[in-house]
């Protein structure tokens, strides 16, 4: 019988921050990266060290340790030193595909100039992996998987298997049974080793299928073991029956491939809890963090690399390293406790920060682009706007944009004299602000200054914007045009085209569905209840005390009726416990007021919900819902370049207390930006630009349950409902920022359709929701401190523009932009259907490139479910 070959693969898991920040960490970095340096160099026995997969480790080091680079290239090089593929270890539920497939881009880069990338998906520690990942991997040569959360017993019975995703593609995985820290504490005391490697290695044993086992010496922030190789030494001198090696993740594999056979296949993603937590309503923790990385990474994807793009088109430089600096401060705050919002509020803070550096960063790149271009347009009025598409089709319909407007009544025109509908939603007086900054660089040029400046927020209606480029309108101020201040009055009802909506006597929405005649009652009914949970985990309070919108008195109703928009104003006062103490005494001594705008645009058939909470009480959860009338099996959300259908309910809870799982397995799960619920006529969907999870909910599961936010004490607390024994995290760490106290917001939208899931379009349209176009006002009255003064510049852009690459009907586009290596573009597409293919056509062909931005060989012709497919196209 063949011996067990046993890998010792020497590791530290470094999160960059949890508990402590990432200034503590990266200072102990720097230590414990220069004594693993030392002793790999000292010790040619010592054939490997896993650095946690994380690319940007070596950066931190080589920031403060800069003189080691040429060291730290051949121990990578020989492949002694391991790094790569990731940047960061991203989680991969609730972070946007593009922030993924760029993390895999810049950990990998980074790994091969200093000279190797692990071809390894190593996530040691992620809550879950994502459907669509065994695609992403292979797109950047990894076909190996090594991972610990997500998978239980009652699917797989050994450590090897394949994963295939939902794509179909498929990929040799291994799962770290017990945990990457489960060889962490080796004794030294010969008379007490025998008996540790016999349990420790049999345990493993009875795990894998073949005579090699993978065993992980590192835990968090573990220090190099520097006598790893004499003990190598000793476990072959005392364990006749097993062959023990110093190994990496990539020789382990090269081992595995020889031996494995008939291995049982996994589909789709891996996020069960029974033997390793998945903490899946982290996908709400800390709603303001998520909100602001979401719209972050919206803003990314949907508007700035596409108008970026455009920009590069006409002759302006397009920038590579700020768009580095951007998603890197993305990525550090993808990694999985990070994004988690599992943290303590310290650290919490510096991801809070992080956010806001990226924030300011990526806008003011995108206002930058917008007026190289716009200063070369010829200015034919004194206020002219230069509209953006970041799409790739020409886009009709209501967008919001900022103004700086005069007091005089104008009207809106396009380049051929189009009126333009609009209507100003409010405006702040700022002359003496806008005008005291005014800067004449050239006192000869005549400059036209308005008596009265205001800053507005308006809504516009425009036509025919050209596919990823720009069109140019005006304000006119010879011609006068009728009130565009919206109407408001006391009724509670508004309608557009698509829809009439009606507040009811429940406090809920009934809405009509024009084309369908078809009526939907319960409509945006919220509801609070007690969260006895921790940065980890939602649970219920074991004494819980659910309260609805039902029962709220109603504070006032407005609506505002204008030619491109309606709304609909609604505030609330529910009476609610203060405290989960209170909650379990059934007392309500708190107000909490919902103010909900719910706007109807012209000719558009998105409800949307702009809700502010005004926050003041503790360790409670808000979710909205909608009720369907919809009895499924199965929700429908978007994930990875896919939509996914997922059980509304899953049989494991039946049995998980009994099975002694380490968590509740609730199908709380999460989404990229919309969830469904639907049969093969009609449905439902609702889009977020806010916090990524749903439950369906109801006797009949036909009610689509949003959490807007929740809301706890501490880092982590011992025996919830939900979870039961040991707390996750710290204990003892209070986290009173996590209370979110204060003002709330969140958006979200709701669509009717009468049609199957696939004919609806529901991909296409939030991508549109999450894509508003950016505009740039030319005035020259802004010159000054307020903008950076500019110059004159030769007016050589025409009005109106289109990059013109070609479009793939039918597909999403997940990103535009300049490829990394060449002057080409990169576009990706990927297929939103449950069941339609999408045909290809022969202008992309031969055009294709894999996620990495490397040429790929094999032409599609067809776009399947669940593929995603990049080209590039040049200049």
């Amino acid at each position: 019988m063949a011996k067990t070959k046993v890998h010792v693969i020497p590791h530290s898991h470094w999160d960059r921050e949890w508990y402590f920040t990432s200034s503590r960490s990266t200072i102990y970095l720097v230590k414990h990266l220069k004594e693993v340096i030392e002793t790999l160099e000292a010790k040619e026995d010592y054939h490997f060290y896993l650095m946690d997969a994380q690319s940007s480790l070596i950066e931190d080091y080589l920031r403060y340790c800069p003189e080691d680079k040429t060291r730290l290239e051949k121990l990578i090089t020989d492949k002694r030193l391991i790094t790569g593929p990731w940047y960061t270890q991203t989680d991969q539920l609730v972070i946007s595909q593009e922030s993924i497939v760029r993390n895999l881009l810049y950990g990998t880069r980074i790994a091969y100039e200093m000279g190797h990338s692990m071809a390894v998906g190593y996530v040691p520690d992620a809550f879950g992996q994502g459907g669509n990942m065994p695609q992403i991997y292979k797109e950047f040569g990894i076909s190996k998987f090594l991972f610990w959360r997500g998978v239980a017993d009652n699917r797989l019975k050994q450590t090897e298997f394949i994963w295939r995703g939902d794509d179909g593609t498929e990929m040799l995985a291994e799962q770290i049974p017990f945990g990457y820290y489960y060889g962490a504490n080796i004794p030294e005391n010969e008379a007490e080793l025998k008996k540790y490697l016999d349990e420790q290695i049999g345990a493993l044993e009875k795990k894998a299928s073949t005579p090699n086992v993978y065993f992980p010496n590192g835990l968090d922030q573990a220090p190099v073991r520097k006598n790893l190789p004499e003990l190598v030494a000793k476990f072959n001198e005392l364990d006749s029956t097993r062959e023990y090696h110093i190994a990496s993740p990539e020789t382990f594999f090269a081992d595995l491939e020889q031996d494995v056979m008939d291995l049982p296949v996994i589909a789709g993603e891996l996020t069960e809890g029974k033997h390793s937590r998945l903490h899946k309503s982290i996908f709400s923790t800390r709603a303001d963090l998520k909100q602001a990385n979401n719209e972050i990474e919206n803003f990314l994807s949907n508007v700035l690399e596409p108008v970026l793009s455009v920009s590069y088109s006409l002759g302006n430089r397009y920038p590579h390293n700020e768009l580095a600096e951007i998603w890197k401060l993305m990525f550090e705050n993808a990694a999985h406790d990070s994004i988690g919002g599992c943290n303590s509020d310290t650290t919490n803070r510096d991801v809070k920060h992080r956010y806001k550096l990226a924030s300011d960063l990526a806008t003011n790149l995108l206002d930058l682009n917008m007026r190289l271009i716009s200063e070369k347009i010829e200015q034919k009025q004194a206020f002219q706007f230069t509209i953006f598409n970041p799409l790739p089709y020409e886009k009709s319909g209501v967008i919001k944009m900022s103004a700086y407007i005069p007091d005089d009544n104008f009207t809106m025109e396009d380049t051929q004299g189009n009126t333009l509908p609009y209507t100003i939603l409010e405006q702040t007086d700022l002359t003496e602000y806008v005008l005291n900054q005014h800067i004449d660089l050239n006192p000869s040029k005549a400059v036209y200054l308005p008596k009265k400046v205001f800053l507005a927020t308006m809504l516009v209606e425009v036509n025919n914007l050209p596919a990823l480029g720009y069109d140019t309108v005006y304000f006119n101020l010879e011609k006068e045009t009728t009130e565009q201040e919206p109407k408001q009055s006391t009724a509670s009802k508004i309608e557009n085209e698509f829809y009439e909506i009606q507040l009811a006597d429940n406090n809920s929405l009934t809405i009509h569905d024009k084309k369908a005649n078809r009526t939907y009652t319960d409509q945006m009914v919220f509801v609070e209840n007690g969260d006895d949970g921790d940065s980890y985990n939602y649970s219920p309070p074991r004494k819980d005390l659910v309260i609805t919108s039902k029962e709220a008195v109603v504070n006032s109703v407005d609506s505002s009726v204008s030619s491109v928009n309606q709304t609909l104003t609604i505030s609330f006062k529910l009476n609610v416990p203060y405290n989960l103490e209170e909650r379990a005494n059934r007392e309500k001594t708190k107000e909490m007021t919902i103010k909900t705008i719910i706007s109807l645009r012209k000719n558009e058939e998105l409800i949307r919900f702009d809700v502010q909470i005004a926050n003041q009480v503790l360790s409670h959860r808000l979710c909205v819902t909608f009720a369907t009338e919809i009895a499924s099996k199965f929700s429908t959300a978007d994930q990875l370049f896919a939509p996914i259908k997922r059980p509304v309910r899953l049989p494991e809870m039946d049995v998980w207390e009994a099975e002694e799982w380490q968590e509740a397995p609730i199908s709380i799960e999460a989404m990229q930006s919309f969830v469904s619920l639907h049969d093969e006529v009609h449905g439902v969907a609702v889009m977020t630009e806010g916090v990524r999870e749903y439950e369906i909910i109801g006797d009949n599961y036909d009610t689509i349950s949003l959490t807007l936010f929740r809301t706890f004490s501490h880092m982590g607390k011992t025996d919830l409902l939900y979870r039961p024994g040991r707390a996750s995290g710290e204990s003892i760490v209070a986290t009173p920022d996590a209370q979110l106290l204060g003002e709330i917001n969140a958006t979200f939208a709701l669509t009717l359709f009468e049609s199957s899931f696939d004919e609806a379009n529901i991909a296409k349209k939030a991508k549109e929701y999450l894509s508003n176009p950016p505009v740039y006002q030319m005035s020259d009255f802004l010159n000054g401190r307020l903008i950076y003064v500019y110059r004159d510049e030769e007016k050589t852009l025409d009005a109106t523009y289109s990059l013109k690459l070609p479009m793939l009907d039918g597909a999403i586009v997940s990103a535009v932009k300049k490829a990394e290596d060449s002057e080409a573009f990169i576009t990706r597409f990927f297929n939103p259907y449950l069941q339609k293919e999408i045909a290809i056509p022969e202008i992309f062909q031969g055009k294709e490139c894999h996620l990495d931005e490397n040429k790929s060989n094999e032409k599609q012709t067809t776009l399947k479910h669940a593929k995603v497919q990049t080209y590039l196209f040049e200049k």
